[in-house]
């Protein structure tokens, strides 16, 4: 699987959720056939205005133009954007 580099310009608002490739994330919202608590990885962060992430589940499916309404952190992503705060 290839993996994609958010763009340079890409910065977040204060109040989004900053993750990178590769950070795990878990859904807090059923989205097309993925139920909520599923967890997943991050493959690509994008966006200018409106940071955005595609995760690829454990279930299979790959979804993007999810934010934090959708996911949330955990494990290390979880840790590192709590020391931030």
């Amino acid at each position: 699987m290839e993996f994609w580099k958010p763009h340079s310009l890409a910065t977040p608002h204060p109040d989004q959720l900053v993750l990178k490739m590769g950070d795990k994330v878990r859904t807090t919202a059923e989205i097309h056939g993925v139920p909520v608590g599923t967890e997943g990885k991050v493959i690509l962060a994008n966006g200018f205005n409106w940071q955005r992430y595609r995760v690829l589940f454990n279930n299979g499916a790959e979804i993007g133009d999810l934010d934090k309404r959708q996911i949330e952190p955990i494990g290390r992503a979880a840790k590192r954007l709590a020391k931030k705060k």
